[in-house]
């Protein structure tokens, strides 16, 4: 999601990987309040995420006194410019919050520990062996998985059922979609959705649906110019009608779920990932509904993906108390009820099997979307390459260009194709 609309330039990604071989400790590494450990924990997500976070590490001091927590939070975009330039000078925070994209990046640059090293304080046995290996790169554990999450289309069903329109159920199409999006938008005087022409993450599931991928085996380019053109010419056809959010609502989407379309309330649904949608409720309410993404001529293309990581910098002068920490995160069966699914359904077999029963609300709704779609998906592709988190961006910023009228949807494509091959080689 958009928020500072500058892609990392190849310098940085390239001090990036080579901060590696720099000297000198995690900024907090070495602190100490008196007799205690200090240990900076960062993470991207919104208030109601912060909240329950900072609740499951107020456990953890509890229950390891000489220990002392350091956190912040930010939005995703403006969280991962700052770890990004954070880890390029040397200053990794202890732990850190990861996304599936950004595993490789940070593994290859040498900013990530091997946490195969602290095995006697990091219990992974309860984690289901295919989910923890996308945390490893050349078989080597980077990073643990700490929860299970899949896309999902948040509406407004208040807004939905007052059009009349057919509430989203799996199998429904992109076509289908459209349609339902163009008639919420006649009936209600607002746009039926987001415009998803600005998500990577969208696009990635409506090429699967063709039989595509966003990525080969090699970690090229796994579509051409011809279907860039086509999403973004369909996502575009609806703007201009609008059926979806403007380019001026769209523009001002940032990472947080506070200022997408759907949080403004300038729009009645949005593409999301199931667990960032908890932060809807108190904007939303109860007419808050998940339902599931469209599918293609090839089928359902959205997947499970581990929602996000805990890794530790390779950096830190505390490797064996940051290790503890992401056990408590992970394994802890208090830990795992506070936090719910803020950050999707728990890893954790035993944690999911307790805490699941217990939820309620949009942690409960969450799990039974999980459910709804059990089965249906198609695995999840292989963890993206060095240089997909940046392209996130570039994607949100060549997409401005065509919903602010300055380049067809052809020359935009070409355009990201072009900077994706040169940010790919590096």
């Amino acid at each position: 999601m958009p928020g500072n609309r500058t892609t990392m330039s190849w310098a940085l990604a390239l001090t990036l990987a080579l901060s590696a071989l720099g000297t000198g400790c995690s900024g907090g590494s070495d602190q100490a309040t008196g007799d205690k450990t200090v240990l900076r924990y960062t993470w991207w997500g919104n208030p109601d995420r912060a909240e329950r976070t900072e609740k499951a590490i107020s456990l953890f001091e509890k229950q390891h006194p000489r220990i002392d927590i350091q956190t912040s939070f930010a939005g995703y975009e403006a969280y991962k410019q700052k770890l990004a330039t954070q880890a390029a000078g040397g200053d990794a925070p202890d732990v850190m919050q990861l996304d599936y994209r950004q595993i490789d990046q940070y593994a290859q640059g040498g900013i990530l520990l091997d946490l195969g090293t602290q095995s006697s304080v990091l219990d992974t046995s309860d984690i289901d062996p295919g989910l923890l290996a996308t945390g490893k790169v050349d078989d080597t554990q980077y990073a643990i998985p700490q929860g299970r999450g899949t896309e999902t289309f948040a509406y407004d069903a208040q807004q939905w059922k007052k059009a009349g329109v057919g509430l989203p159920a799996n199998g429904w199409t992109w076509d289908d979609w459209a349609d339902a999006v163009r008639n919420v938008s006649e009936r209600t005087g607002k746009p039926g959705s987001v415009d998803p022409g600005q998500s990577e993450d969208v696009f990635e599931v409506w090429l699967r649906g063709q039989g595509k991928s966003l990525y080969t085996k090699d970690g090229d380019p796994g579509f051409t110019a011809d279907d860039l053109t086509r999403f973004w010419t369909f996502t575009d056809g609806l703007r201009r009608e609008g059926a979806v959010s403007s380019a001026e609502d769209t523009t001002q989407v940032d990472g947080t779920v506070e200022n997408t379309p759907l949080g403004r309330g300038t729009a009645s649904g949005d593409f999301n990932w199931d667990a960032p949608t908890a932060g809807l409720v108190p904007i939303v309410g109860d007419n808050l509904v998940l339902g599931p993404l469209p599918a293609g001529p090839s089928g359902i293309g959205q997947y499970f993906k581990p929602s996000m990581f805990m890794a530790v910098a390779d950096s830190t002068g505390h490797p064996k108390e940051a290790a503890e920490f992401i056990d408590f995160m992970v394994n802890d069966l208090d830990a795992a009820r506070v936090l719910g699914a803020t950050r999707s359904i728990p890893v954790n077999d035993t944690a999911r099997d307790t805490v699941v029963p217990e939820l309620t609300g949009i942690d409960k709704q969450i799990a039974d979307y999980q459910q709804s779609v059990e089965g249906e998906l198609k695995p999840p592709p292989q963890a993206p390459p060095s240089g997909d988190s940046g392209l996130q961006t570039t994607f949100m910023r060549d997409y401005d260009q065509v919903s602010f009228d300055k380049l067809s949807p052809r020359e935009a494509a070409e355009n990201y194709l072009t900077e994706a091959k040169a940010e790919l080689r590096q």
